[in-house]
This record gives structure tokens, C-alpha cells and sequence, in this order.
């Protein structure tokens, strides 16, 4: 039987001041069937709501949860380790402790064999493989009793916590062509979306993004229209470029997420770096200064972005802030040398204590807040 857990999302611990107002209407707004609830806002003032459940903390939240990547990227390998480390109560993601429950895996590009050989990857030899981890290989699309079996097992164990489609295609109701494509794309996650909300379990999606779209915003490369992520209440994107792999999330009731990512091919494990700023910053720092540590004369900030594939923005920042630390030593006006290079710098000499004053010239250049343009 279905644990009584409280709602995380409609729970009230206060009664209402005053009872609902029942209004029956119709479609039409006549007399009919129907009755909406209608409450006023002074009694939500008085009603209280538990905090936001999490399955997988700061990334999987209770709710339906739309993950999006390129074809593979690995999107499979994420979800089966949030899987196994929710049926298990261990970690994901490197060092995430998710709470144990029961999962529901349903692997609907994948065979028996295949999940067979994914799991003893991600787990090893010295694992137990969780009982609590059920899955399927086949499973009816939404519209011909999918959403119905996803309930039968929901009710079926004693704490169900995850439910993993992999992959969407596979059990959205097939397209007939004539329906509008935004209302197709939004009841194809909105049953799942109610399923979640009802039995406050999470519920992740897994669906490819687009070649293309937009450079700025990862969430526009989601395929299909915005009715898919429109229903779900979060959205996840694993994207990658020139600069790594990172996780990118947003939702209704999580903060938004940026992390940047790494993938391990020993064990088919993701994991979570920190913040994509930060990660990519001290990233860049280490490749200028690999750079000027090559180089054989001062380099200025174009020429180190172009050797670096970095942007001149980025560049000039960093240049300043590691001059102003002492990363970098400023030959001259936009010019800078490695420190173990300093040799490069007219006039240097490696007599001690003569070099004194040139590097206190150095550092209150900076300390000015001389910018290069």
C-alpha cells in the first residue's frame, strides 16, 4: 500500500476560515457537473506548505522532471545512476546522498541484456544489486493504459520515490499529424505531470534536444515545441561545448541550477565539478597561464584569446584579477609574462633584490585599477 506521506506541494496544516465555495458550471460556463473550488486569498495567507521535496538533492525534486541532451551524451548512464542510488539510499553525482525509496526504470530503448551489462558498470562487483529498482523494457504509450500501469505500480509498493521514461518517443502517444503540435508536446508530459503531483513522487523524462538553437538560452534546444517543458515543472538540459559538460536546470520550485559536469568512463558515473562559473574560470586561469609560461615574448589579451579559444572579455577580467594576485606579472601597458618568466620583462635581472621595485611598480599599477583596453 501507498505510504501516507503529506503533500509537499497542497498539504494544509491549518483549516480554512471558510469552507469552498462550490460553483457547478460547464464548459460553457452554465450549470453543469463540475466544481471548482474558489477560495479567497485571505484564507491562503492562513494555510502552510511543507518545504520542497527532494529525490536527488538540488537537481530531482518532487514533480515531473523533463532531463534533455544530445543523443549520446549520456543521459541514459545519468538517470540509471539517480536511479540505483535512490532504490539503494546511497550517492549520485559524486557525493549527492539521495533518501531510499523505490524506483521505477523504464528502459524502453534498452534490452535486458544491455541494462544487464549498464548496471554491473555502474555498480561493480562489490554492490548488491537493489531490490527496490524495478524496470521494464516495454511499456503501453500513455494514451493506451501507460499512464494507468504507472499507477498500479505507484500503488503497488511501499514507497515509491522515482520514475524514470526513458525515452519519451517511446511512450508518448504516437502523432497523428493533426493535432497542434504545442497542445500534442503539452499533454504528452501533463498526464505525468498530474501522476506526479497526485502520489508526490518524481517523475524524470528523458527526450533529446535539437541540432542548433540558441547560444545563449541551452533551454531552446529542447526538440519539439515549449509545451513539453511548459507542463513539466522542471527542465534539465545536458549540453556540451568547448568548454565541458554542464547541467543546466530550471524549474517552478527549484533555484536554477548550472553545475558543470564530468563523466567517468571507468564506472559510467557523472560528477558534479561545482558551479559552471567557477569550474570554467579556474579553467581558464590555468590555460592562460600554460600559455604564457610557452611563450617566448609578452602577450597581450587578443593574442592570448586567440591562442586560448577563449573570449576577450573573459580574458581581460581574468588578466586583471590574476595580475592583481600575482598570477601574472604586467611587462608593460596590455602586455603580461608568466611569472616563472619573468625574464621576459625589459630591464629584468635576476640579481636578487634588484627586481624589488620593479615588482612593486607592478603591483601598484594594478592596485590603481589600470584596465587594458
Amino acid at each position: 500500500m501507498l505510504n501516507a506521506k503529506p503533500n509537499l506541494y497542497t498539504i494544509e496544516h491549518l483549516q480554512p476560515l471558510n469552507g469552498p465555495s462550490p460553483i457547478t458550471l460547464d464548459k460553457n460556463g452554465k450549470n453543469g457537473s463540475k466544481k471548482p473550488t474558489v477560495r479567497s486569498a485571505h484564507e491562503l495567507r492562513r494555510r502552510e506548505f511543507a518545504p520542497i521535496g527532494y529525490v536527488v538533492p538540488g537537481y530531482i525534486a518532487e514533480g515531473c522532471t523533463l532531463l534533455a541532451g544530445r543523443p549520446k551524451l549520456g543521459k541514459s548512464w545519468l538517470v540509471l545512476e539517480m536511479g540505483l542510488a535512490v532504490a539503494m539510499g546511497e550517492a549520485c553525482l559524486g557525493s549527492i546522498l539521495c533518501e531510499q525509496g523505490d524506483v521505477l526504470y523504464l528502459a524502453l530503448e534498452d534490452n535486458e541484456r544491455r541494462l544487464q551489462k549498464r548496471i554491473d558498470k555502474v555498480l561493480g562487483p562489490l554492490h548488491e544489486w537493489p531490490q527496490g529498482f524495478q524496470y521494464a523494457t516495454e511499456w503501453p504509450r500513455a494514451n493506451e493504459g501507460g499512464l494507468d500501469a504507472i499507477r498500479e505500480w505507484i500503488l503497488s509498493v511501499p514507497n515509491p520515490r522515482l520514475i524514470i521514461v526513458d525515452v519519451l518517443a517511446m511512450f508518448r502517444p504516437a502523432s497523428g499529424g493533426k493535432d497542434n503540435m504545442y497542445e500534442t508536446d503539452y499533454h504528452a508530459i501533463k498526464g505525468l505531470q498530474g501522476l506526479a503531483s497526485e502520489f508526490n513522487v518524481a517523475i524524470v523524462v528523458v527526450h533529446h534536444t535539437r541540432k542548433g538553437g540558441s547560444d545563449v538560452d541551452p533551454f531552446e534546444k529542447v526538440s519539439g515545441t515549449l509545451g513539453l517543458s511548459g507542463a513539466a515543472d522542471t527542465t534539465i538540459v545536458l549540453d556540451r561545448d568547448g568548454n565541458g559538460a554542464t547541467l543546466y536546470g530550471r524549474g517552478r520550485d527549484i533555484e536554477e541550477i548550472e553545475s558543470a559536469v564530468e563523466f567517468n568512463k571507468g564506472d559510467c558515473r557523472w560528477v558534479v565539478m561545482g558551479k559552471a562559473e567557477e569550474v570554467r574560470r579556474t579553467d581558464e586561469r590555468s590555460v592562460i597561464l600554460e600559455t604564457l609560461r610557452d611563450a617566448d615574448e609578452p602577450m597581450g589579451p587578443r593574442e592570448i584569446s586567440l591562442a586560448t579559444g577563449a573570449s576577450r572579455n573573459n580574458v581581460d577580467q581574468l588578466l586583471y584579477k590574476m595580475a592583481k594576485t600575482g598570477e601574472v606579472m604586467k611587462a608593460k601597458r596590455g602586455q603580461y609574462v608568466h611569472p616563472d618568466r619573468a625574464d621576459l620583462i625589459d630591464g629584468y635581472t635576476s640579481t636578487p633584490g634588484k627586481n624589488d621595485k620593479k615588482i612593486r611598480n607592478h603591483q601598484e599599477d594594478e592596485a590603481e585599477g589600470e584596465t587594458d583596453a
